[in-house]
């Protein structure tokens, strides 16, 4: 694999990140991405799982890829089983200690169910997040079935932060359009989650891109930072509503 290049601020991020954004967003992609490039920039990466509702596109379904790059992975007990009621392991109250006692040497990141109700299992462990400098990203995608509604996606950040009790600290733009994914989709995804931004007031940390070559290779689109992902998930039907989860 190919280390590709960490946007500044998805390079220097705390040693806790927390994904998360509506359902169909991206998120898990998003945080697929992140872990790996995290791992070969050389910090120790653990991903948990926090995804007890939807029983698909979980992080834990691609334990095989995280583990080969030497990613440890915290999924839900039960989860991928016959009897998949999961529920959250006790492993996470621990990699959040350890983590926050890393010196910055390792991180956790926390792929969050979407929507508010994913956010109420992110709650249980606020208390001891919220010790330390964390990064909560939350996800948009322009292209997925809600569309571009920008109050939408405001009153949403809000619901997630008051049932996780904690509080976002920027956006990411990862709107896709799958295979037809072209520069203009890239632009009106970049133009989307400035919108966003601006309405909820938090940066935009960055934007994604499945090819270098649809965005500008320093500035990306709009002056945005450009983040390119590789597309690890993907539905089993042909469809381009841009709804990766």
């Amino acid at each position: 694999m190919q280390e590709k290049r960490l946007p500044p601020r998805l390079a220097g991020l705390p040693p806790i990140v927390i994904v998360v954004g509506h359902y169909g967003v991206g998120k898990t992609n998003f945080a697929l991405n992140l872990a790996s490039d995290l791992a070969l920039a050389g910090r120790k990466v653990t991903v948990a799982d926090l995804d007890i509702v939807n029983p698909f596109f979980r992080s834990s379904d691609y334990e095989g890829l995280l583990s080969g790059r030497g990613i440890d992975v915290i999924k839900p007990e039960l989860a991928g089983s016959a009897l998949d009621v999961p529920a959250l392991s006790g492993r996470i109250d621990t990699a959040i200690d350890q983590a926050q006692g890393s010196d910055g040497k390792e991180t956790l990141v926390l792929d969050v169910g979407g929507d508010d109700v994913g956010a109420v299992a992110l709650g249980r462990y606020s208390k001891a997040i919220a010790r330390a400098p964390y990064a909560m990203l939350y996800v948009v995608n322009a292209f997925r079935d809600d569309g571009d509604d920008v109050g939408l996606a405001a009153s949403l950040l809000s619901e997630i932060e008051a049932d996780s009790h904690l509080e976002a600290t920027a956006i990411v733009g990862n709107s896709h359009l799958q295979s037809e994914t072209d520069a203009e989709t890239i632009a009106r995804g970049a133009e989307f989650a400035e919108r966003v931004s601006h309405a909820v007031d938090l940066p935009v940390w960055a934007v994604t891109s499945p090819d270098a070559s649809l965005v500008e290779k320093k500035a990306g689109p709009r002056g945005l930072d450009s983040y390119i992902v590789s597309v690890y998930v993907k539905t089993p039907w042909d469809v381009s509503d841009g709804s990766l989860s």
